[in-house]
């Protein structure tokens, strides 16, 4: 079956990614992009964790907590679904805020790698 081999293209036994394909390797193996790569996956994970562990919250609760989810807040309004709206609110609070980050963090160090790299023809 194909991906059952132990050996890899390159002979080394290693599996899976052997590297990137040559015209990338300059850019793969800086210094700069591996810190690029590093930054935006910390956000990522970050942020991907931080909404779905609300939303993980907000379930539980809706599962287990009925009697305090049912609570009234103000006339027709109860706890769920002021939860539930602030679940559109953090959206779009920690998608701003990723933004923010990328801004700060991550476009400049991209656009150093652009500039270093143009005559490699692997940016834009």
């Amino acid at each position: 079956m194909v991906g059952d081999s132990k050996v890899s293209r390159d002979g080394t036994g290693r599996r899976g990614r052997t590297g990137p394909p040559g015209r990338y390797v300059p850019l793969a193996e800086d210094p700069g992009f591996v810190q690029l790569r590093k930054r935006f996956l910390v956000a990522a994970a970050g942020v991907t964790a931080v909404f779905f562990g609300w939303y993980g919250v907000y379930v539980a609760l809706s599962a287990f907590a009925r009697g305090f989810m049912a609570r009234q807040v103000a006339g027709h309004v109860n706890v769920a679904l002021l939860l539930g709206l602030l679940q559109f609110a953090s959206t779009f609070l920690l998608a701003w805020a990723y933004v923010a980050y990328a801004r700060r963090r991550l476009d400049p160090l991209a656009e150093d790698l652009r500039s270093r790299h143009a005559g490699d023809g692997v940016t834009r």
